[in-house]
């Protein structure tokens, strides 16, 4: 493993630069620092996105069956789950070799193990289901010498399921040392982001992007700011008390009402607010990406996806909860100039957040992929800001 990656440095050194990629090139204030996440040939390619593509490989553990393993739901909230899985198995970083892989994929969906494991009537629900990931572990570091090795540290799982941290925790070294990949990204429920991956929650109603992406110009959108959801968690009781009802530039609904669609609401506003609920991940954040809507941010504790290299702050808005009654005023005090700018940033970053089939580059897949990369070099870009 450490060989691999000493040869990679080694090529650096002999003179094999990055070279700008002539699709897409980052830059902006969305990125903490774009040539850092791009090519940062300055110190060493082996942080950039371009050295990933070119030199990461997994394995995928071959071991279990479907359902449970190797497979996953491709549609609904999920959906991140089943599709990671499924192109984990065919992408060209997967390798064959063991002996050639920087980190190695457990192959389980935790909504599957939801799905077809739990039962609600059993005292303890969680033993069958945290059962099923410490036999898998037990069977792949009984055949194989790399979880042992590393104690699990050069492993990585990936889990949209809100129960993903719960789950992992049924083997200690995958809850403290794996990199664990997960939607319900939450730093006070143990979520490392040191070693763990945020990654978003995105809603496929029909499994593909097709009508989910695209919206109408600024000028043309006349709500100030949308929400509509269920009333749970310690938020949104809050936001409702406040909003629901009282103010047209302030659209909150818990049901929208008969005939009105939920995505033309998004298309037609500014800002679109993402509170969490009972668990902070939730697909709202990319809905309003994917619809040109600047996101507004209700959430505590909750790591944002791919904070290593996007500065949320230049294309979203942060509120806290106790400053949900000065929401309108909040929103009200940025300047059209200032508004027209993050909606145009966060269209421009949305390609992190696409899922494509097959994937293409810089999209949420590959996204994930860097950031597992980063942690498995132990590097974070947060901070190498452009002087």
């Amino acid at each position: 493993m450490w060989q691999g990656l000493l040869e990679i440095g080694g090529a650096y050194a002999n003179g094999n630069q990055s070279s700008y990629d002539p699709d897409y090139v980052p830059t902006g204030p969305m990125y903490w620092n774009a040539i850092a996440f791009h090519r940062y040939a300055a110190i060493s390619t082996l942080w950039s996105y371009l050295e990933m593509e070119r030199q990461f490989k997994v394995y995928v553990y071959k071991e279990g069956e479907p359902p449970i393993f190797h497979n996953g739901p491709c549609k609904s909230i999920y959906a991140m789950e089943g599709n990671f899985i499924h192109q984990m198995e065919m992408t060209k970083f997967r390798t064959r070799d063991p002996n050639k892989a920087h980190v190695y994929f457990l192959p389980v969906s935790v909504t599957a193990i939801v799905h077809f494991i739990y039962e609600s009537k059993l005292r303890d629900h969680w033993k069958p289901m945290k059962r099923t990931v410490r036999d898998y572990v037990d069977l792949v570091s009984g055949k194989y010498p790399y979880w042992n090795r590393s104690l699990g540290a050069d492993h990585f799982m990936l889990a949209c399921h809100d129960w993903g941290p719960e789950l992992s925790s049924s083997v200690p070294e995958l809850y403290s040392n794996s990199i664990r990949a997960l939607c319900n990204a939450n730093s006070s429920e143990g979520f490392n982001p040191r070693k763990d991956v945020s990654f978003p929650e995105i809603h496929l109603p029909r499994g593909t992007l097709e009508g989910l992406v695209g919206g109408p110009s600024p000028s043309q959108r006349t709500i100030l700011v949308f929400f509509s959801g269920g009333l749970h968690g310690p938020i949104r009781p809050v936001l409702f008390e406040h909003w629901e009802n009282k103010d047209e530039d302030v659209q909150v609904h818990r049901y929208l009402p008969k005939g009105v669609s939920y995505y033309g609401m998004l298309k037609s506003s500014k800002f679109c607010i993402c509170p969490s609920g009972y668990e902070v991940a939730s697909p709202r954040l990319v809905e309003a990406l994917y619809t040109g809507c600047v996101p507004v941010l209700i959430k505590d504790h909750y790591v944002l996806p791919f904070s290593d290299v996007l500065n949320w702050k230049m294309f979203s808005v942060e509120i806290p909860l106790k400053n949900i009654p000065n929401l309108k005023k909040i929103l009200m005090t940025i300047s059209t100039r200032q508004y027209i700018r993050m909606q145009r940033r966060g269209k421009q970053i949305r390609r992190h957040f696409e899922l494509n089939l097959p994937p293409k580059r810089y999209d949420v897949f590959h996204m994930i992929l860097h950031s597992v990369w980063l942690r498995r070099l132990n590097v974070q870009l947060h901070g190498m800001r452009d002087p």
